[in-house]
Parts: structure tokens; sequence; C-alpha cells
């Protein structure tokens, strides 16, 4: 006899609960970068904690952002007023679907070890407390390529674009879909041949007749638009001037980053993105550790940081390479021969100066194109950043961070060119 389990409805329908929402919604807890703003504009220590993770989800319960009427309704009781117990286990039910999803990952830490309890001097033992267990969370690659997308499809959708595309130059070349008129093949094209182009060439040399002699002269093959591969390199500003005045500035600019991976991903396999932090120095990091990176150090040493990129484009074997730059402040700080820092955030300090501007010069001289998105307007640095651009004949543009992802992404995709006046 066949038996039906039935199990007690918790009044959520999991199956088509939208995890992507979930993703979503915290999406700005997950990609703080540490800044406190209010009158402290303090930087602190990014919270990974599992605990935070269930506050940041409650919060956005209790406002209504997360659950619809259905949903909240399952966990209140006759009056209106949200059960706590059902609360915590709604909770810790969407952390668990989370990580069984892949979105996030857990790790266990604990704040103290469990040794051998003492003996006293009757040698009974003694009991001690158990240590505090820390659980940190930690969003997977999967996690930070769905945020990349969520960013994507909000910049995108912004100017009523779709992100689907391709670096399209005025160049031809013989490829699968065609888009221009036929020419005739030369040694080297692919023979993406043009079958009525080259009959009726054959015919209009020798007339209509069978059999029809078609002659190395006659084949015709179709034009494509040529698709050019990019290298490109995103340097992120993480000085301590992103968050200085009050504002966040380095969130959105990793955003654009997290976006920028993604595009790339889905729609250009043929390109390659990297990313280099500078700060008192500069360091690569996986795009896959973007999304818990925060502001730190101090000062901006803009020259190391287009050294690394550059030493990154070299190895690089495409048909362009270029430098995304990011940033809010002049170059304030510089690597010496013998490895330690120069600082100087008094001023165009000339030192600090000459040292980018002969970094600007060696990307120039590689061929790599350096693209400037500058977040502040301080007149000292429209003119440095327009000597910039025209040693780099590069493109740049003074933009805030409400623009910002706007501005990167229809140069990536338009080439645009923008110039400084």
């Amino acid at each position: 006899m066949k038996f039906i389990k039935y199990g007690k409805w918790d009044g959520i329908d999991w199956d088509s609960f939208d995890l992507g929402k979930v993703m979503e919604q915290l999406s700005d807890f997950l990609l703080q970068s540490g800044f406190t703003g209010g009158w402290s504009r303090q930087i602190r220590d990014i919270d990974t904690s599992l605990d935070a993770l269930r506050e940041a989800i409650r919060q956005l319960i209790m406002r209504g952002e997360l659950l619809d009427e259905d949903d909240m309704q399952s966990i209140m009781d006759e009056q209106g007023y949200v059960i706590p117990q059902k609360l915590d286990e709604l909770i810790e039910e969407i952390i668990k679907r989370l990580t069984e999803s892949g979105f996030i990952s857990t790790n266990q830490a604990e704040d103290g070890q469990m040794g051998p309890s003492p003996a006293d001097a009757t040698g009974q033992g003694k009991a001690e407390a158990q240590p505090k267990v820390n659980i940190q969370f930690e969003v997977t690659a999967k996690g930070t390529d769905f945020l990349g997308f969520k960013a994507l499809s909000k910049l995108m959708g912004a100017f009523g674009k779709s992100y689907a595309g391709r670096h399209d130059t005025r160049i031809l070349s013989t490829g699968v879909e065609a888009h221009e008129a036929s020419k005739t093949y030369e040694f080297g094209d692919v023979l993406n041949l043009d079958v009525n182009a080259t009959l009726l060439s054959a015919i209009q040399r020798e007339g209509l007749g069978v059999p029809l002699n078609v002659e190395y002269r006659d084949l015709m093959v179709r034009q494509s638009e040529y698709s050019s591969s990019c290298a490109t390199v995103v340097m992120l500003d993480c000085s301590h001037s992103m968050v200085l005045y009050g504002e966040d500035r380095f969130t959105p600019a990793k955003t654009v980053a997290l976006a920028l991976t993604h595009l790339i991903r889905a729609q250009y396999p043929g390109d390659s993105l990297r990313l280099v932090l500078f700060h008192d120095s500069a360091e690569e990091i996986p795009l896959g550790k973007l999304a818990r990176v925060k502001v730190g150090p101090y000062h901006t040493n803009t020259a190391e940081g287009l050294r690394l990129a550059r030493r990154i484009l070299s190895s690089q074997r495409k048909d362009m390479r270029q430098i995304i730059m990011i940033t809010d402040g002049k170059p304030s700080a510089l690597t010496l021969p013998d490895g330690r820092i120069y600082k100087n955030p008094m001023g165009l300090d000339r030192m600090i100066m000459d040292a980018t501007y002969a970094e600007v010069a060696n990307c120039r001289r590689s061929n790599i194109m350096i693209n400037t998105f500058m977040l502040a307007d301080d007149y000292y640095l429209v003119d440095f950043v327009k000597k910039v651009t025209q040693m780099a004949q590069g493109k740049a543009y003074f933009t805030t961070t409400l623009t910002l992802g706007q501005y990167v992404m229809m140069d990536f995709l338009r080439k645009k060119t923008e110039k400084v006046h």
C-alpha cells in the first residue's frame, strides 16, 4: 500500500521564493566598503559575521522590502504583529538556502580554544565556559557574478540600453556574419564565399552558358564587421580620499567594476579584465574578492598603479589595451627605487608628479590607452587629468558617483571620444 507523508506548511512557498531578489536587496550590505558616514566619517572593519547578515535580512523584512503580503502574514499573529520565533526561523532558512544555492559560503572560527580542564586540590575537574564561536560568511564567485549582473542591468537600464553588443570598428574583414557588400577574394581572406556574386562575375565575364567557367578572379567573399578584442585593467583608487568628504565614492566605483566584469564575461569572451587597487602602493586582486574590498591605506600612489597595470597589459596579446582609472584625487605617494614609500599629501609634489607623468609616457609607448574617470573637479585636478589625457591619447570624464557607471559603460561599449576643455 502506498503512503503519502505530509509535512507542516510553514506559509512560505520556497519553490517560488526568489533568492535573487534577496541578493539584490542585500547588495548595499554585501558591497559595503567600511564607510560609516554621518558625522563620524570613520573607516571601520567590514562585519562579515553571520549575525550581521541575519540583522541585514531582518531589517529588509521589517521594512517590507523582501517579502510579499502573503509571506508576511505567515510570520504574524492574529493581531498583525511579527512573531519573533517565526521571524528567526525564516531568516535561518533564507541563509541556509543562500548557502545551498552557492551565493554565499560560511566558515566557523573560534575566538578561544578548549583545553583540558584543570584539576583543583581535591582532584576534581573544573567546568570552563565554552569558547565563543564566530561564524563568518563570504560572497562566493557565483554571488559576486550575480551582483555584477544586477549592477550591469541597472546601469544599462538607466539610459534605456541593452548590455548586449560588440566592440565594432570601421575595419572590415571576411567573417561569418555578412554586414557589408562582397569583395573580390584576396589571399589570406576567410573563404566566406558569396556564391551568387561569384557566379554573376563569371557570367558577366563569359556570358550565360553551360558549363560555366569560374576562375580565381571571379571569387567573391562576404565582408563582416571586425570585432576587436580588448584587454582592460581597471585601476580603483581606494585611498581615504574616496570617503574623506562625507561621501562613499568607493562603493559605487567597485560596483561599476563588478558590472564591467559581468559584461565582459557574458558578452566579450575574447576580452580580458584585471583589477588593480592603488593607495600607498598598488596591488592586483582577484575579481572574485572585489565585493569585500574596503578603502585604505591613506595616500594615492598613481604612478605605482600605472606601472603595475602596464606590466599586466604588456603580457596581453589583444587588439586594444586600455586602463580605466577611477580616482578622486591627486597623486600623493611614490615608490622609491629602494622600495620605500615617499608621501606628500600637501599640494602637487614635483617629484611625485614627474614620476606619474613618466609612467603615463611609458603607457603611451606601449600603446596602452588611459581613460580617466575623475570623481572630483578641483582646478588642479583638471590640469592633471588634462595632461594625462593628452600624453596617453585617451579620454577623460569628470563625473559623480551617480553618473560614473553610465560613463564607464558607454565609453566601453561605444568608444566615444570625450575631451577635457
